[in-house]
């Protein structure tokens, strides 16, 4: 099953809200207006390098609170209410291919809020129907260049001579930015799945070496590759690659989508 999007104006969807999640009374008015049915909260601080901790635990963890109160103060819950978690709370994990029952071990202040957010969020589990999701690395057109692969991309794009980057011994598991967005919807869609932790991923990891070396194929463009000491990150995770088992055997089969078609689609070739 393929969700689209419609070519026109989207029955129930006729305005956008724009919300502040650290203010509690807004998140309140918002929710009160809109009486969503399906709530997919992915609004958090996600960089994992962004430079106010304590405004990523506001966001990420307080904020999400401000939510789950303002949804359970509702008429009518929700019938499914997804929350965005990250594959970064496994940490350096020795497992070969992460699974749900592997033990979390954050290793940074963007992990540890995703996990406290997890534990959060079961002092609604019996109020609302929940799902956790915990996405390993996504990306697609529209992401930030902060991010790794955007940022290779763009300048493969733009033909530039060499590119400064961090760590380059690492190894990743990359989706495209429509199949976690076809997961997610399949996940609300699914009333089994509520009460479920599920990762999203593709199962595969890519070292950064091989991204580079895709992406040098797909643009014909050779570009220097310079290690910036500022970029290496502490307590970096060497490598996460996830099953998707759990996940499938929830909400049927995904399709496959290999990186380098995401990279094409990037790339706009």
């Amino acid at each position: 099953m393929v969700h689209r999007l419609p070519d026109g104006p989207i029955p129930g969807l006729t305005r956008t809200w724009a919300t502040d999640l650290t203010q509690p009374d807004a998140v309140l008015a918002t929710v009160a207006a809109i009486r969503p049915t399906h709530v997919a909260h992915l609004a958090a601080i996600a960089f994992v390098a962004h430079g106010d901790v304590e405004a990523m635990y506001r966001t990420n963890l307080v904020g999400t609170r401000h939510l789950l109160q303002a949804l359970t103060a509702l008429d009518v819950p929700p019938r499914g209410t997804l929350l965005a978690s990250s594959a970064n709370v496994y940490g350096n994990s020795t497992a070969e291919t992460i699974d749900e029952d592997t033990p979390p071990a954050p290793a940074n202040d963007y992990a540890v809020s995703k996990l406290a957010m997890e534990y959060l969020a079961r002092l609604y589990a019996e109020r609302l129907p929940l799902v956790l999701a915990r996405p390993f690395n996504y990306t697609g057109v529209g992401q930030s260049l902060s991010f790794l692969l955007p940022k290779i991309v763009d300048h493969a794009r733009r033909k530039a001579p060499a590119i400064e980057l961090g760590n380059l011994g690492v190894a990743r598991d990359f989706s495209d930015v429509r199949m976690v967005a076809e997961a997610y919807c399949r996940l609300l869609e699914t009333p089994a799945s509520a009460g479920g932790t599920f990762n999203v991923c593709s199962g595969r990891a890519h070292t950064l070496q091989e991204v580079l070396a895709l992406v040098r194929d797909i643009s014909g463009h050779e570009m220097a590759v310079k290690v910036n000491p500022a970029l290496v990150r502490a307590n970096e995770v060497k490598v996460l690659r996830g099953s998707r088992q759990r996940l499938e055997a929830c909400i049927g089969k995904l399709a496959d989508c290999e990186l380098s078609r995401t990279l094409e689609w990037m790339l706009d070739v």
